[in-house]
């Protein structure tokens, strides 16, 4: 069998992937966990996407730095181990380090 290998449709692998990441006490490493993380994290983003009423289009044409895309980043961070790079690519918000700016900044004014 090849590793990532799963019988089942895609939903069926993402619900095994999430069970991967909330099994408490348990250690799992490589290319599972950080599909799993994934997973949490693109629902984490859906989710407020759709609680803020944005469509992915909107986030892509927002700016960079606005205060909602900085709070879904400060969530992400805090709720995930993704790292830095890909939030700022999914969130559209430029490069790695004007999101650590952003973040620090954000942190600044709490």
């Amino acid at each position: 069998m090849e590793q990532g290998f799963c019988v089942g449709d895609e939903e069926f692998g993402r619900e095994l992937l999430e069970g991967v990441s909330q099994r408490p006490g348990t250690s799992h490493y490589g290319e599972a966990v950080q599909e799993a993380v994934e997973v949490r994290a693109e629902r984490l983003v859906t989710g407020r996407l759709k609680a803020m009423g944005w469509t992915e289009e909107e986030l892509a044409v927002r700016r960079k730095g606005d205060p909602a895309k900085v709070k879904l980043a400060a969530e992400l961070r805090a709720g995930t181990t993704m790292p830095l790079a890909w939030i700022a690519q999914r969130l559209a918000m430029g490069s790695r380090g004007y999101l650590t700016w952003l973040l620090y900044r954000q942190g600044k004014s709490l």
